[in-house]
Formats: structure tokens, C-alpha cells, sequence
């Protein structure tokens, strides 16, 4: 099929070997599951560039790739009789929730697999796209177990627009985490990456933690801009072209290894400050679902 036009991206059905890809690191969970290649979130940070290579098309934000088997092929893995029922990630790479989501609906399709074979999840999402599909949720928290997380890294709508020009809005997805949190689901906050200088002034960083603690959020992660391959020169032309006067000084800050480690030491301090100050659990691993507690419940 050709490329199809939306948005003013452009994207087009493949196919894949299989649904999971497999995660051996220290991560709570051991497999990832991704429907799309490419985001149309557009975020001038966005690590996952480099995945674009594999398919040799340079544009990872304008031409989005849709596994059209993923469903068929989840199925085949989740009613194998070796499948453990494990965590899986849903979306490390790109957002399940991004907007051509709304128009191939394939993340119901993903739900409920997970909730017939009872395989516990984690969701990483900047749409509050995924208000959706609340229902779904409920259903596969009470089955197997589900771990929200929306990314935010600033509260001016104005920074967010620039650097996450096609996420939803920060205020409607504050207001989806305060919606799903409601509904009894396990909500986490992702203030990854903290951009040096730009989303990393102690201002921000207190109204986010106190906006954490206002909505009892259960959990936040937090990380500061990593800046490898692609992203790297992605990221400083955006500055260059967006945030000039930002460019010399966090050019300045990734060239020189002492200046940034007192940085990051600086920040981390400060981070764990407002943790302990706003009382907000920095302790993700303990909120992952766990079937065997799933298991347990259902026995009474």
C-alpha cells in the first residue's frame, strides 16, 4: 500500500515477525510491545530516532509505520503454552496513544488480549487519547494489573507545545491522570527528561511536584535530557532554531563532562528534595502489576 496522507504526516501498514521484542536489562520487565515506527508527537528530545534506521528512512516523526499483524501475532504469543503471563511494556519505543491511534484503533484490539489471557501491562502516554479505552483498563487492572504513566516536563503550555508539538495539551493530561486515578488505577508521573536550564529551573520543578501531590499521584520518575546519536543533533538544531539563546549555554553544559556531572549532581539533590518535601514515591518498581498477587486475589 502507499504512503497515506494525515496530518501532515504520512504512514503505511508492515508487517511483523512478532508482537514482543524482548528486554534483557535491569528493567522490571522483561518484553515491550510497539503497533507504531515513528511518532507523531514530534518531541525535540525523543531518544527512539535511531529506530528508524532499520527501516533506512531518515524521517522518524513524519512517516509512521502501523504493524497491521500485531494483534494476530500477540495472540499467538499470549495463548502459547510457554507464555508466563509477564508485564509487558506497551510503547517504549513510540506513543500507543499518538493520533493516528484514534484512527486505526488498534490499542482496544491489544487490551483485550491482554485481559482474556490476563497478562499484566505498563502504559507511557502523552494523549489523553487513552481516556478511550478507560473501561478496557478497569477491566485489565482487575484481571491481571495495569501501570499508567503520562511523560510531562513543564507546566507552560507555551515550552510543552514547542518541544511536544504533537502531545495532547499539559492541562488535559493532568486532567487524565486525575480522571484514570479516580477510576482506581495505578497513575505515575514521567518528568523525563528535564532539559537543563529550560524545564530544569527550580520553579517548574516545584509546581510539577506540587501539582504530584495535589492529584496523589502514586509515583514519579525522573531523569535528566540524554542527548546519543540522532537525538543529539536533532535536539540542538530545535534550540537553534526555536531556543537560541538556550543553545551556547546547554551546548556548553554536554561538552564539558565536569560542568555537566556537578549539574546533574545539583539537580538529583534538588529532585530528592522535593520528593521528600511534597512526600511523592520516586519508587516505580513497587507499583509494576504482579500476576501472582492477581492470582492470589482471585482465590478469595
Amino acid at each position: 500500500m502507499k504512503l497515506v496522507n494525515f496530518m501532515k504526516q504520512t504512514y503505511q501498514p508492515v508487517t511483523c515477525k512478532s508482537a514482543l521484542n524482548k528486554i534483557n536489562s535491569f528493567l522490571p520487565y522483561h518484553w515491550d510491545l510497539n503497533i507504531y515506527r515513528g511518532c507523531m508527537h514530534q518531541c525535540a528530545y525523543c531518544f527512539a530516532q535511531y529506530s528508524h534506521k532499520y527501516l533506512n528512512d531518515g524521517d522518524f516523526f513524519h512517516h509512521i509505520y502501523i504493524k497491521e499483524n500485531i494483534v494476530e501475532e500477540l495472540e499467538k504469543k499470549l495463548n502459547s503454552k510457554n507464555w508466563k503471563r509477564e508485564v509487558i511494556n506497551l510503547g517504549g519505543i513510540t506513543d500507543s496513544y499518538q493520533p493516528i491511534e484514534k484512527k486505526v484503533q488498534m490499542m482496544p484490539k491489544i487490551l483485550k488480549l491482554l485481559i482474556k489471557y490476563k497478562t499484566p501491562a505498563i502504559i507511557s502516554t502523552k494523549s489523553t487519547l487513552i481516556l478511550r479505552d478507560i473501561e478496557l483498563l478497569k477491566q485489565l487492572n482487575q484481571t491481571a494489573g495495569i501501570q499508567i504513566a503520562f511523560t510531562i516536563t513543564t507546566l507552560d503550555e507555551n515550552i510543552a507545545k514547542k518541544i511536544e508539538p504533537g502531545a495532547s495539551s499539559v492541562q488535559e493530561r493532568i486532567k487524565a491522570m486525575r480522571e484514570l486515578k479516580q477510576a482506581g488505577l495505578t497513575v505515575g508521573w514521567h518528568l523525563m527528561p528535564i532539559i537543563p536550564y529550560l524545564t530544569g529551573t527550580k520553579t517548574n520543578l516545584i509546581h510539577i511536584f506540587e501539582t504530584a501531590q495535589k492529584y496523589n499521584l502514586d509515583y514519579m520518575i525522573t531523569s535528566i535530557l540524554s542527548l546519543r546519536g540522532n537525538t543529539k543533533k536533532h535536539f540542538f538544531t530545535f534550540l537553534q532554531n526555536t531556543y537560541p539563546t538556550y543553545y551556547k549555554p546547554i551546548w556548553n553544559l554536554y561538552h564539558n563532562q565536569t560542568k555537566y556531572k556537578t549539574y546533574k549532581k545539583q539537580l538529583y539533590e534538588l529532585l530528592s528534595q522535593l520528593s521528600k518535601q511534597y512526600n511523592i514515591d520516586r519508587n516505580y518498581q513497587k507499583y509494576v502489576p504482579k500476576k501472582e498477587e492477581k492470582e492470589q486475589l482471585s482465590l478469595f
